[in-house]
């Protein structure tokens, strides 16, 4: 645990950065003390800036996706061992990719810490109170994120405020998962109610950004508790009762309307999201990770998204080409709807698909026309942008595009879902015009009723490689955990395809899946690794409850 707690002391102005977004085109200037760097509401912005990026490197890298979409068989990956031991549900301790997400959301976590702590104690007197509450609302916002990732993972996790007392005692107990969802949707609520309706740079996020992921947080947590506001006491035991907490429910819905009073709106071309032009920092992003633009000679490490290295599946298509072996597993590839041509063509590569915008200079790329070979599999194109030569910006392992942790598609997703909340079915006139919305979009037909079975695959379809269907599913699993538990068996994990057109998804299975395990439910949760349990062996008894104080934010203060 102790070399896991990154401390940047939040001296986040020491990072020399530069950026197309605003805020991360800075060079400190201040003396680098901790005593008096915060004596501006300049160097205030300075301190929050890596919390946009840095901090989430060693997540973004792989276990973004790995977790996010390996796990949950978007993606078939059998030579990567970053993602197969997750699809295949034979992880272990020392599997790789724990460590590195166990460290990277406790870097997030200790530097939102000390950003807190030092705004708190160490401003001076030219820092105005709006600034203060500004940043530390940012941070708040940073920390609920990653607890919520964190108990979502391995359903557990240790809640500390004050990054220097944990670091003088490393050795501590685990809290409960409800405790961990509690915490995260009180720095949530602090975020939503104390950050401002604006962004003073793009990308900065808002009250709405916080709203948005509260509706997610929410969402958890009504799977988790079984009536009213949680107090330690009315936590879910039966994970099979069919049925979720009410009032959790209905603070989704308020929240997701309250993100939707923002700023935000759909881009009307689903692929847009996914061009270089129009990807960092659209209408439609509600969060991104803020990567910075240029080689890694140039930026360094730790501020660049290396995503599209492994993805892109040719020298044609990216500057660094590991995802040759990387790509869409065949139960995603025969789930899309026939007519859902809009998020296929944008989201996975198929026979005959062509890309403008790959190969740009010798007139653009058709999948396994310019290149032969590809007609047994479907690569993911959501990450690939192509060349320097065709963009600009696309460095080796430094793509210069943002990582989507919320779109405004989500959002509504969401809305449908609280208002579908304990019922089989629902016709609510907001359900409807939001959920068909996203499929408007995406030009499909529209609905007149949806069940859950519905917004299932529009969130699988949506989001897909967005790094969010396995949590999907978790939230599921806490009040239909048996089905869950079926579902994972029943899906074609590794499974062989080819090019076959007289399929309805153009697809044809050719062989069975090897080396897959049995799901279960103890593969709902993620194991420890090796290294941080030998560092903590705490973390292999039952989590504690944690000690909450009195409640800052009130339901009228976020929603009214």
């Amino acid at each position: 645990m102790k070399s896991q707690i990154y401390v940047f002391v939040a001296l986040a102005g020491m990072f020399s950065m530069s950026s197309c977004s605003d805020f991360l085109d800075q060079t400190n200037t201040y003396q680098a003390s901790e005593e008096t760097f915060f004596d501006t509401n300049e160097a205030v912005s300075q301190a929050t800036a890596p919390l946009y990026n840095y901090v989430w490197n060693s997540f973004n890298g792989k276990f973004y996706y790995s977790v996010g979409d390996g796990r949950s068989n978007n993606l078939t990956a059998r030579w990567s061992d970053y993602i197969y031991p997750y699809t295949n549900f034979t992880e272990n301790s020392l599997s790789p990719g724990l460590e590195d997400a166990w460290g990277a959301f406790y870097s997030v976590v200790a530097q939102s810490n000390n950003v807190i702590n030092n705004l708190r104690s160490k401003c001076g007197p030219a820092v105005t109170e709006e600034a203060k509450i500004q940043g530390i609302a940012e941070a708040r916002f940073m920390r609920g994120l990653a607890y919520w990732y964190i108990g979502s993972v391995w359903g557990k996790a240790i809640i500390y405020t004050d990054t220097k007392a944990q670091i003088n005692s490393p050795v501590a107990y685990a809290h409960r998962m409800t405790d961990v969802m509690e915490f995260a949707i009180r720095d949530l609520e602090y975020a939503a109610a104390n950050l401002s309706k604006t962004q003073a740079n793009p990308g900065r996020v808002t009250c709405y950004s916080a709203a948005g992921i509260l509706s997610r947080v929410y969402l958890s947590m009504a799977g988790l508790t079984t009536d009213g506001q949680y107090d330690g006491s009315n936590i879910a035991t039966d994970f099979n009762r069919g049925s979720r907490n009410p009032y959790y429910l209905e603070l989704a819905r308020k929240a997701a309307l309250r993100c939707i009073e923002g700023p935000y709106s759909l881009l009307p071309n689903y692929g847009d999201l996914f061009a270089v032009q129009t990807w960092n920092n659209n209408s439609e992003s509600v969060f991104q990770l803020q990567w910075l633009t240029g080689s890694t000679d140039a930026v360094g490490w730790g501020g660049t998204n290396a995503i599209s290295a492994f993805f892109s599946w040719s020298t044609m298509v990216g500057e660094t080409n590991w995802g040759n072996a990387t790509y869409a597993s065949y139960d995603i590839v025969r789930t899309y709807d026939p007519t859902d041509r809009i998020r296929r063509h944008a989201t996975i590569a198929t026979v005959g698909e062509f890309y403008p915008q790959l190969n740009s200079k010798n007139g653009g790329y058709t999948y396994n026309v310019t290149e032969s070979g590809y007609d047994n599999k479907c690569n993911v194109v959501k990450h690939v942008i192509g060349k320097i030569d065709d963009n600009g910006q696309s460095y080796q392992q430094s793509s210069g595009v943002n990582t989507y942790m919320m779109r405004l598609a989500e959002v509504y997703l969401n809305l449908a879902e609280s208002i579908l909340a304990n019922n089989s079915s629902t016709s609510d006139e907001t359900a409807l015009r939001y959920f068909n919305l996203v499929r408007s979009r995406a030009g499909m037909a529209t609905k007149k009723a949806i069940t859950y079975n519905d917004i299932h695959y529009e969130r699988r379809i949506e989001l897909a490689y967005e790094g969010q269907y396995w949590y999907d599913l978790l939230r599921r699993s806490y009040y239909q955990q048996q089905e869950v538990v079926n579902y994972l068996n029943s899906q074609e994990r590794n499974a062989g395809y080819e090019w076959d057109e007289s399929e309805p998804c153009q697809y044809a299975k050719t062989s069975d899946g090897t080396g897959v395990s049995t799901a279960r439910e103890s593969h709902l949760t993620l194991p420890l690794s090796d290294v941080d349990l030998a560092r903590n062996p705490r973390l292999t008894e039952a989590p504690i409850a944690y000690e909450f104080g009195e409640r800052e934010i009130d339901e009228a203060t976020l929603f009214n």
